[in-house]
C-alpha cells in the first residue's frame, strides 16, 4: 500500500525519503581517480625532467669541469688551460707550473685534443697532438672508488715529444737552466698507474729521453743527451724506481733514486767530460756540490 506523502501546514507535500544519487557517488570516485593519476603523472613528469637534466649535464658537461679534475690530480702542476668543447670531446693549451703558489708556468705551442668513450671496464681516452705527438695516444681509464687507473698497452714508437723549455714551468731548477733540447716518451712494454688517495703506483716501465740537451748557462751548444728509466717496484710498492745515465754529450751525468707520490730522493754525479772542464764549471758548481773531484746532485 503506498504511503501518503506528508501534508505541509502551507498547503505544500514533501516527498517521502529518496533514496542517494548513484550517478554523484560515480563521479566523486571517478573525481578521485583522476586525481591520483594526476598526481602520479606530475610525478613521473618531475623524475623525467630531473632525469632528463642529469643526462644533459653528463652528455654536454663543459671541459673545465675536466680541466679542474687535471689540476686537482696534479696538485696544479698540470693544468689545461683555455678548455673548450666538453668533457667527451674537447681540446685546451698544457701548462706546467711549479704549484698551487709558483709563478711559473710555461705553455705548449699546440693545443691538445683529447676523446672520452665509455666501455665496459671503464673509459677509453685518446689524446692527440698536432706539435708534439705523431699518433694519437690510446689510453684505458679505470675509475674506482677513492682510486683510478690509467693502462697503456705495448707500443714500440714514441708516446711523444716535446720541448725541453717546457720544463721551465716547474719552477727551480728548470726555469735557472733554461733548457734547451727535446724530451722524448716511450713505453715499449706497456705500463699502469694507479692513484689510490692521491698516492700514485706504476706497473710496469717507461723511458724519458732527453736529446741534444743545451743551457744557457754554458757556452757550449750542446751539452749531451740523457735517459731517465722509471720502474714500478716488485710487490705493488708505492715508489717508482728512478735511474739517470748520459747516452753521449760533454756533461755526464748519472744517479738513481725513487718518487713516492710528492716525494722525490735522488743521489747521483755530475762531471765533465775530458777537456770541457772549464766550459762546464759554472754549470757544475750549481746543479751540483763539490765533493773532493766529484760533484754531487742530492735532492730529497
Amino acid at each position: 500500500m503506498k504511503k501518503p506523502a506528508l501534508k505541509l501546514p502551507w498547503g505544500g507535500r514533501r516527498a517521502g525519503p529518496r533514496p542517494a544519487s548513484r550517478s554523484f557517488a560515480a563521479a566523486s570516485a571517478d573525481t578521485a581517480a583522476w586525481q591520483r593519476a594526476r598526481r602520479g603523472t606530475r610525478r613521473w613528469a618531475v623524475a623525467g625532467a630531473l632525469l632528463g637534466t642529469a643526462l644533459a649535464l653528463v652528455v654536454f658537461a663543459p671541459a673545465r669541469w675536466l680541466a679542474a679534475a687535471v689540476a686537482s690530480a696534479t696538485q696544479q702542476r698540470l693544468l689545461l688551460a683555455e678548455a673548450e668543447g666538453t668533457v667527451w670531446n674537447g681540446h685546451a693549451l698544457p701548462v706546467l707550473t711549479g704549484g698551487a703558489d709558483s709563478r711559473d708556468a710555461a705553455m705548449l705551442p699546440g693545443r691538445l685534443h683529447w676523446q672520452l668513450r665509455p666501455r665496459l671496464d671503464g673509459l677509453s681516452l685518446v689524446l692527440s697532438q698536432a706539435c708534439c705527438m705523431a699518433k694519437p695516444l690510446a689510453l684505458n681509464l679505470r675509475p674506482g672508488l677513492g682510486r683510478l687507473g690509467v693502462v697503456l698497452a705495448p707500443r714500440p714508437d714514441a708516446l711523444g715529444q716535446w720541448p725541453a723549455a717546457w720544463l721551465a714551468g716547474l719552477g727551480t731548477p728548470w726555469n735557472t737552466l733554461q733548457l734547451g733540447g727535446s724530451l722524448r716518451l716511450t713505453a715499449p712494454g706497456g705500463f699502469a698507474v694507479e692513484s689510490v688517495q692521491g698516492r700514485w703506483r706504476l706497473s710496469g716501465g717507461a723511458e724519458l729521453d732527453l736529446l741534444a740537451v743545451s743551457s744557457r748557462l754554458s757556452t757550449l751548444d750542446t751539452l749531451g743527451s740523457y735517459r731517465l728509466v722509471l720502474r714500478g717496484q716488485a710487490g705493488g710498492a708505492d715508489a717508482t724506481a728512478l735511474d739517470l745515465l748520459t747516452i753521449d754529450g760533454a756533461l755526464r751525468l748519472s744517479g738513481k733514486g725513487q718518487w713516492a707520490g710528492p716525494k722525490l730522493r735522488f743521489d747521483g754525479e755530475a762531471s765533465a767530460a775530458p777537456g770541457q772542464e772549464a766550459a762546464l764549471a759554472n754549470l757544475l758548481n750549481i746543479i751540483a756540490r763539490r765533493r773532493g773531484a766529484a760533484h754531487i746532485i742530492s735532492i730529497g
